[in-house]
């Protein structure tokens, strides 16, 4: 697979999400099965692995030490910072949605981060979401004392803000943006794309195959079994729904032609919008994975994205991507 740069860190242009193996997709797979997910993971020579101590809570990071383990040296570990997990204020799903970016909480999730990971550093450590009660300057001041001091080598923020963006890299250079981009939703194109060009800085897209609905196959519906986070998403209501799955009717089409998976792709379509650009879907199946990481292999010519474009600007896609809860989280 092709390598791509995020800041000072090499990884491959897939990486992987691993948030789906303990939260919001269930059922969830027997860890024995998630840490095999992994290891074949690295085999396809994916090197960059997401996940975030709020994740389950901590289960999440706990699973990929466990998986790590005696392979730390061959990835790139992502996770993130920001909530008070343990807080009494949740969604309807138990999500936490209490921030706290102070410094000193900084520092304490981040040593929690370090032992769940059975690791000595974070290679990327994002903050969640931007805290609007703490600076970011006093955040990014943070971030480099932490890299000055070994224990992290790079940073990042996630569906931040073009200003805050900019307030941030001024105190310490930020290697990547974490937000959520792909055909299904392309809101981050308007402004976030340039600024990240014009600074240098690296975009990671979440949810790159719109939370799944990118991935379905000719004739498979999209299963949302209890517990599903998407179910309190308006855009997966069913009034919304249906005509929403239009846009999946282009990238099957597209995964006919290249004889390739519509999984693989919604990813290529991601990679061919920037060179800076590494999304990390996630799955809990193995063909699928290796549908994933094919994306690396597929080419779309210009030709091909000048029809995708305009085929996907005439879908009006409809309903909000997050429940509100979730969109206050969002900086503005």
């Amino acid at each position: 697979m092709k390598t791509r740069w995020l800041g000072p860190l090499t990884v491959s242009e897939i990486g992987f999400g691993c948030m789906g193996l303990k939260q919001s997709y269930p059922p969830f797979p027997p860890e024995d099965e998630a840490i095999a997910l992994i290891h074949k993971a690295i085999d396809l020579s994916v090197t960059f692995f997401d996940t975030a101590e709020v994740y389950g809570p901590f289960v999440d990071e706990e699973l990929l030490g466990r998986a790590l383990e005696g392979r730390r040296d061959e990835v790139v570990v992502a996770t993130k910072f920001g909530f008070q997990i343990g807080a009494s204020q949740t969604d309807e799903h138990g999500y936490t949605t209490v921030l706290n970016s102070r410094p000193e909480h900084i520092r304490k999730a981040l040593e929690g981060s370090l032992r769940r990971l059975k690791t000595d550093h974070i290679d990327l450590y994002y903050q969640h979401r931007v805290d609007p009660n703490v600076p970011i300057e006093d955040v990014a001041g943070c971030m480099r004392d932490l890299i000055d001091e070994g224990k992290i080598l790079a940073w990042g923020l996630s569906e931040a803000s073009a200003t805050t963006i900019r307030r941030a890299h001024a105190v310490c250079p930020v290697a990547a943006l974490q937000s959520e981009y792909s055909i299904w939703y392309r809101d981050i194109e308007k402004e976030i794309l340039g600024v990240l060009e014009e600074l240098g800085i690296g975009l990671v897209p979440f949810s790159p195959l719109g939370k799944g609905v990118l991935a379905l196959k000719p004739g498979e519906a999209l299963q949302l079994p209890e517990g599903d986070f998407r179910r309190s998403i308006p855009r997966f209501a069913p009034e919304n729904l249906a005509g929403n799955l239009k846009i999946v009717e282009l990238v099957q089409d597209f995964a006919r032609r290249k004889n390739t998976t519509p999984a693989a792709i919604a990813l290529a379509w991601l990679l061919a919008q920037k060179p800076w650009i590494v999304p990390i879907p996630g799955t809990k199946k193995v063909n699928r994975l290796e549908g994933n990481a094919s994306a690396s292999d597929v080419v779309l010519t210009p030709e091909d994205l000048k029809e995708m474009r305009t085929r996907i600007e005439a879908v009006e896609l409809r309903g909000d991507r997050y429940n509100t809860a979730q969109l206050s989280l969002i900086d503005k």
